[in-house]
């Protein structure tokens, strides 16, 4: 049986709620009747006054949420008293001016006065060198927005709808961006922004193989505080699967060219869903409905209606939206060439262009209208000059319908942030909760106003991150048994031509050669981990750009996860090729050529991740990478001993990270006075007496013991490993301090991809 949910205070307004907690995809029908429909901003002006219940409450189970209402039976069912009203929030900018350089283009005299004026209206940025100008995106924007409503930002493209998302979104530079960004009167600082809201992007940044409630129970552990259980988090999700309509799909992936997967309007939601699972009070959205069919379209604006009705501030940008969209919009600002052209209530469009001296025609789409008067006017000797002046003066008058609150009545914004901790939004901020005398859960923010800069700690982000990582790889297991496969190939070859080497001057040398070969194998082997952060960069930057997680729970949780695959892969490659190349040592040499080939991979590992994420373009980080693991292998010591290279190239042979696991095997397998690798005439190896008969040979030291009384017999060892150590300039460094330092290579790299992540992850406008 259906009930009424009831506030106390000075609401008093009744509305219909579904029974339990779930919104189907049916409870997407328009509320209004059809009297109401008829009239753009009607409808919406009527839900403006009323209040409901935040996601937070809708979440409760009926249980749950009785201990916080009074249940009062009425003849129609029990109605629920809610104890506290919706604190106001206003988001006010004034004055925002915009302008970005370009290249200065050759202009006839006679130039258009609209852009000259445009120029003029523009902030200068100074210090331009003189072929540059200032060309202005923004000039002179105003307006507010309202807690419980939805505001548009609407125009043509270039018009500068995203530029003014973006300003609000504090995603400009404050050097840039000038005028002012208030939020119950008060600057908004960036950690507190990003800790109360959240930004949708125009594209649908999705890992393509998580389903639908996978997707979104990943963001619920990222954006709820570890002290809500499991249980209560996908039972939020669950809850909100059925809010977005998204039910049917949440079992389906999202999918992407090669993977069929959900459509482009379910993807939309989903962008939404995995935005507002932890119910922000601002949220901010880049053109929401781009690509979008008519339907879809309406659902999505229909759902961003929801989230406003809970008492968020919804801001986003459209293209041009239906008759059916405008209805249900509370405020709408109309940009052109970045000046205002309106702003106020859709409702007061038809009275704006009567009086501007161009009414709408009855059966005329009031938006469509204004755009191609826009048009018009800019093809005009004046352009929109006119029309942004009439602006000006009509927001000045009685007409304009809305008069301008100087701030009074309204709460602080950490008090209004605070009561809105308290009535279930923004449930990140639900660290430890206290109850009160009634056993009613207050968060610590609720009192003191003051939210956390993440929800969870680090460990808890590390190990969130870490498993949704192994959920991916597990998709998509051809890409891990791909790198298994060349590196197992790559062993294959290694074993089968360096098969079983023997102790001689030619096994020298080719034990060298495949040395230096198996080193620079793992570095080009991890090349192909240079696509994986170049794919998931704009995810990384969206989830931390508010606060999701830390970036350096990123980074460690990167790290941890390759490390398992590096050591599979270390373990076939040592497997595959330590006995059948015959290498000394035994289990011993063969535990340290493992943990040498380990180092390696670890080391080139870490030092794609950090080009990945210092490079954005793909093929030129595969262009960088190539050439320096190129001069790595050059100057390792393999081609070059380290006494022949020039001075000025020294430097290069200290940093080549080739150079270190290469010595250290190098010392693994010489490293021993007793092993001999030339006995008697074996000393003539590599020279032209070689050729020469073994009589001849023989002959050749017995003269060396008449000459120089040196007894070298054909059992007698004239090359031991250490000689060859020591003829390859090995003597720095041991083994073990070579693996060290390979190992702090790999280090070194991971704290400079994190640096990299800090400098290049702002996804700020300069």
């Amino acid at each position: 049986m259906a009930g009424f949910l009831k506030k106390s205070g000075s609401y008093g307004e009744e509305y219909p709620m579904n029974r339990g907690v779930s919104m189907a995809s049916s409870d997407f029908e328009d509320f209004a009747t059809p009297e109401a429909r008829s009239v753009p901003g009607s409808w919406n002006r009527g839900v403006q006054e009323r209040k409901y219940p935040t996601l937070a409450e809708l979440f409760r189970t009926r249980e749950e949420a009785e201990e916080h209402m009074t249940v009062v039976e009425l003849s129609e069912g029990p109605m629920m008293r809610f104890t506290s009203p919706a604190p106001p929030f206003v988001l006010r900018f004034e004055n925002l001016n915009y302008s970005i350089a370009r290249k200065r283009k050759l202009r006839s005299c006679c130039c258009g006065g609209r852009s000259r004026n445009r120029l003029q209206a523009a902030d200068d940025i100074e210090h331009l060198p003189r072929e540059y100008e200032s060309k202005p995106v923004l000039s002179d924007v105003s307006g507010e927005a309202r807690d419980g409503e939805l505001f548009a930002v609407m125009g043509h493209s270039g018009s500068g709808k995203s530029t003014l998302i973006d300003a609000l979104a504090h995603r400009i530079s404050k050097e840039s961006l000038k005028g002012s960004v208030t939020l119950n009167g008060e600057p908004l600082g960036g950690r507190v922004l990003r800790s109360i809201s959240a930004y949708v992007m125009q594209d649908d940044l999705l890992f393509p193989m998580l389903t639908v409630e996978e997707t979104l129970m990943f963001s619920a552990e990222f954006r709820l505080p570890r002290s809500q259980t499991r249980t209560q988090k996908l039972a939020r999700v669950q809850v909100l699967i059925d809010q977005l309509g998204l039910r049917g799909a949440a079992k389906t992936i999202i999918g992407d060219e090669g993977h069929r997967g959900v459509s482009g309007g379910e993807r939309r939601r989903v962008s939404i869903g995995i935005d507002i699972i932890h119910d922000p009070i601002l949220l901010f959205l880049d053109e929401p409905t781009s690509g979008l069919d008519s339907t879809s379209a309406f659902m999505v604006v229909k759902v961003l209606q929801r989230i406003a009705q809970t008492g968020s501030i919804v801001v986003f940008s459209i293209h041009q939206p239906s008759y059916r969209i405008l209805g249900l919009l509370d405020r709408l600002i109309l940009l052109a060439h970045g000046e205002a052209i309106f702003s106020g209530s859709p409702s007061r469009l038809r009275p704006f262009f009567t009086e501007f001296g161009h009414p709408i025609p009855e059966n005329e789409n009031s938006t469509e209208f204004a755009l191609d008067l826009t048009q018009e006017l800019d093809a005009s000797p004046g352009g929109i000059k006119p029309l942004v002046e009439f602006l000006k003066a009509w927001r000045k008058t009685a007409s304009y319908g809305e008069i301008a609150e100087n701030g009074t009545g309204i709460m602080s914004l950490k008090e209004a942030i605070g009561a809105s901790i308290a009535r279930g939004k923004l449930v990140s901020a639900h660290h430890h909760d206290a109850h009160d005398n009634q056993g009613a859960v207050i968060p610590p923010a609720a009192t003191s106003g003051e939210v956390a800069n993440f929800a969870n700690p680090p460990w808890v982000e590390i190990a969130v991150l870490t498993k949704r990582a192994f959920t991916n790889i597990r998709r998509t297991p051809e890409l891990f048994m791909m790198r298994l496969g060349t590196v197992m190939v790559t062993g294959f070859l290694l074993a089968t031509i360096f098969w079983n080497l023997d102790k001689s001057p030619k096994g020298i040398q080719e034990r060298l050669s495949f040395f230096a070969y198996a080193m620079s194998t793992t570095f080009y082997t991890c090349a192909d981990a240079l696509p994986i952060f170049l794919q998931e960069r704009y995810i990384f930057m969206r989830e931390t750009g508010y606060n999701a997680y830390r970036r350096s729970s990123y980074v460690l949780a990167h790290a941890f996860i390759f490390i398992p695959q590096l050591v599979i892969l270390a373990t076939a490659f040592a497997v595959t090729t330590f006995w059948a190349v015959g290498l000394a040592g035994g289990a011993s040499g063969f535990f340290f050529f493992l943990l040498a080939t380990i180092a390696s991979f670890w080391a080139a590992n870490s030092f794609v991740t950090f080009l990945s994420g210092a490079v954005s373009n793909l093929m030129i980080a595969y262009t960088i990478v190539v050439a320096l693991l190129a001069y790595f292998l050059l100057l390792s010591g393999f081609f070059i001993n380290r006494d022949r290279i020039p001075p000025y190239w020294l430097w290069f042979h200290y940093i080549s990270l080739i150079k270190y696991p290469y010595e250290a095997v190098l010392q693994n397998e010489f490293d021993n006075p007793h092993a001999c690798f030339a006995r008697g005439t074996q000393v003539f190896d590599n020279t032209p007496i070689s050729y020469l008969s073994p009589q001849l040979q023989q002959s050749f030291l017995n003269l060396l013991k008449t000459t120089s009384n040196i007894d070298i017999t054909p059992t007698t060892c004239v090359t031991t490993g250490v000689d060859i150590l020591q003829a390859q300039d090995v003597t720095q460094l041991s083994k073990w301090d070579c693996l060290y330092v390979t190992l702090a290579w790999g280090v070194l790299f991971r704290i400079l991809f994190y640096i990299s992540l800090l400098l290049g992850s702002k996804n700020k406008r300069r």
